[in-house]
């Protein structure tokens, strides 16, 4: 413990909630199996099922959310020739703090020949939340990846909105060791008020982002050609070898539906427990 801390904060970061998931997995006979499973605190992974020759990873909180102070480490290595599909078991959800951020950090790795589909359900942010999460992924020349992380801004199903807090996200992509990716973007103070802005969310308060490593104009041409069945907001673009489609939607309801949609034009389906 640092010196220097008052009794009351020695308590509250004695009370954090810590977790850690280090899972790597290899191919063997033309099957991926785990390599490495490393877990701590509240962070659990468990394989349900495996389709063909993918795994299935599923991650569980058993803490059934996060708050201020918590910190929690995802870091997935995908070895050569296996396949990955990894997500979580529930919507993860981000309670109000009156002192430091939750923290998130996910590392994604994928060798040559690897394949990886990092597909979790939404993170809900409540009222007055404080988040920073750091997203690196590092593919190899060779390997694929196909990721979709979702916001959902309060829970306007259950009369619950967000109006203010402080919600942090960084992402770094590099493929083949170059960094093709890179974003970063904050929101601070009056979020709802910055997502009734126009050039923000035009008042939608579920968004997400879907990273096709590699992606080029086919990705394009194939999530375009069923836009008119979107419920909301989506647009992709392709560069650098990746292709990346956003979207905003008016609630979460309307944003799992696109999200999903999207994922099947790209010949991805989602994990069962998305559908529960």
């Amino acid at each position: 413990m640092p010196t220097g801390v008052s009794q009351s904060e020695r308590t509250f970061l004695a009370n954090r909630a810590t977790g850690h998931i280090g899972l790597s997995v290899a191919a063997a006979g033309g099957v991926t199996r785990r390599a490495r499973v490393d877990e701590h605190g509240s962070l659990r992974v468990r394989f349900p099922n495996s389709s063909g020759d993918a795994l299935e990873g599923v991650i569980v909180n058993t803490g059934g959310g996060m708050t201020g102070g918590d910190r929690f480490t995802v870091d997935m290595a995908v070895g050569e020739g296996a396949h990955l599909v990894a997500g979580t078991a529930a919507a993860e959800k981000i309670y109000r703090s009156s002192g430091p951020a939750a923290e998130m950090n996910v590392t994604l790795k994928v060798a040559a020949s690897g394949r990886l589909a990092w597909l979790p359900q939404e993170t809900i942010l409540f009222d007055r939340v404080k988040l920073a999460r750091r997203i690196e992924v590092d593919v190899a020349d060779g390997g694929s990846l196909i990721m979709a992380e979702a916001v959902v801004f309060g829970r306007a199903a259950m009369g619950e909105a967000l109006n203010e807090g402080s919600f942090s996200d960084r992402w770094r992509v590099r493929l083949g060791g170059k960094l093709v990716y890179a974003d970063t973007a904050r929101l601070d103070g009056g979020i709802a008020a910055q997502l009734g802005r126009r050039a923000v969310a035009n008042g939608g308060i579920a968004m997400a982002t879907v990273l096709i490593v590699p992606g080029a104009e086919a990705a394009l041409e194939q999530v375009r050609a069923v836009g008119d069945t979107f419920a909301a907001e989506v647009g992709i673009s392709a560069w650098n070898g990746i292709a990346v489609a956003r979207l905003v939607a008016p609630d979460g309801a309307a944003l799992r539906r696109d999200l999903i949609a999207v994922l099947a034009a790209l010949g991805t389906s989602v994990p069962r427990l998305w559908l529960q």
